[in-house]
């Protein structure tokens, strides 16, 4: 009868999917000029670090915004914090495309977008945990960082041919509108809570964000999975934002670098379904994060010193399904080991540390190139260490007493069946 007490509603679908329609507009407003650096700044008149300047924003920004936003999400909820995200990206993204010929002005749009982004991506969890019952919760942030992953493929994919043919101002007012309306459906659609919770009362009571930053702080399975987070993160910022210059002292072209970031974001998109679903079947979070950084490492070692398209290709699928996967995996079980911490809390500090790893990796790959063609080999092989490093720190998390407790609970109900 307790069973009785609680209910899971199909309304939790649709909840999710404006949810990533959202998210995935935001990826794409913030790897817009990524893919057409050396266009922008011929069209701006203005350096290509300049033009990054644009993409690093959204670092920057994060670092200021987080604590704020994921205070915003736990004391009111995903739908108002969801919700100033969207309207900051809709309205910023659509300025974009209406001052698209002024280069300080598109800047300061940029950074209004930026500031957006942490009431989105913080609030992956809470939308997962108000919505879903604990066997779901890593499939649904799994499909939340899928739209994430989809947005920013979008980006590389889509930005160049639109710029082609219709220009920069078009592509932009494109993108604005999109976000825009991304952002109206989610305000029309979206609802806090489902009429009743999807799992057991107890498992909904959560501490003041504060009170619960204390906590998570002196728990040492976060504090593994804060470090797992810095190095993991940081490799994948890092890596996509100088994927050309990795490869192409090997002699790869900036084409087939297109293509090896592509196929690593496809593999995330891929890994993002699959390892997600498997850690909510079997009832774990920790093998299949130590799965994730075992097969990343191939993947890693690969994109340094692949001299074949097919070796480049197999390579950077397989980093970004391994590496990637682990992101939404390792979210959810931050959530479940931080009770009662706020689910805003715990996924923020997590970001928060791929976002400080990502602007020192990025600067410190620069900052130690070698030879006359300015080698990344070893910034890549220091960055292969950390994640062996990750992966001795990953085999010592202990596995989440929340997910194992429902597995538990799930077998009784079957067999009393």
């Amino acid at each position: 009868m307790e069973q009785s007490a609680y209910k899971i509603y199909g309304y939790r679908w649709l909840i999710l999917v404006v949810f990533m329609l959202v998210a995935a507009f935001n990826q794409l407003v913030w790897i817009t000029f990524a893919p057409v650096t050396e266009a922008a700044a011929a069209y701006y008149h203005v350096s290509q670090l300049d033009i990054g300047l644009l993409s690093m924003s959204f670092m920057i920004a994060y670092l200021v915004v987080s604590i704020p936003a994921s205070w915003v999400i736990d004391t009111y909820g995903f739908r108002i914090a969801v919700g100033i995200g969207a309207v900051l990206t809709g309205v910023f993204g659509l300025m974009r495309g209406l001052v698209a010929s002024n280069f300080t002005l598109v800047m300061i749009a940029q950074i209004g977008t930026a500031v957006g982004q942490p009431f989105i991506l913080n609030a992956l969890t809470k939308v997962a945990a108000r919505w879903f019952p604990i066997e779901e919760r890593a499939t649904a942030s799994g499909l939340g960082s899928l739209a994430m992953y989809l947005g920013i493929l979008a980006g590389l994919a889509l930005t160049p041919s639109l710029t082609e043919g219709t220009g920069f101002p078009s592509m932009l007012l494109y993108y604005g509108v999109g976000a825009l309306i991304a952002g109206l459906i989610f305000i029309i659609f979206a609802r806090e809570h489902p009429a009743t919770p999807p799992g057991p009362p107890e498992l909904e009571e959560r501490a003041l964000m504060f009170d619960g930053l204390k906590q998570i702080l002196r728990n040492s399975n976060f504090i593994l999975l804060m470090a797992i987070f810095f190095v993991g993160l940081g490799v994948f910022n890092s890596v996509t934002t100088w994927i050309e210059d990795i490869i192409s002292p090997r002699g790869f072209t900036a084409t087939q670098a297109g293509t090896a970031g592509g196929l690593m974001i496809v593999g995330g998109i891929v890994g993002a379904v699959i390892l997600p679903t498997l850690s909510d079947r079997y009832r774990k979070r920790v093998p299949f994060i130590i799965i994730g950084l075992v097969g990343t490492i191939p993947g890693l070692i690969g994109v340094t010193f692949a001299t074949t398209n097919l070796l480049l290709y197999a390579a950077s699928f397989a980093l970004g399904f391994f590496l990637l996967s682990c992101g939404p995996i390792g979210f959810q079980y931050g959530a479940e080991i931080g009770r009662p911490a706020p689910e805003g809390t715990s996924n923020g500090l997590l970001l928060l540390m791929g976002q400080i790893s990502g602007i020192a990796f990025i600067f410190g790959m620069d900052a130690f190139r070698i030879g006359p063609k300015g080698s990344m080999t070893p910034s890549l092989l220091v960055m292969t260490a950390l994640i062996v490093v990750g992966l001795i720190m990953a085999a010592k998390l202990r596995e989440s007493k929340l997910v194992a407790g429902a597995g538990a609970q799930l077998q009784e109900a079957a067999e009393a069946s």
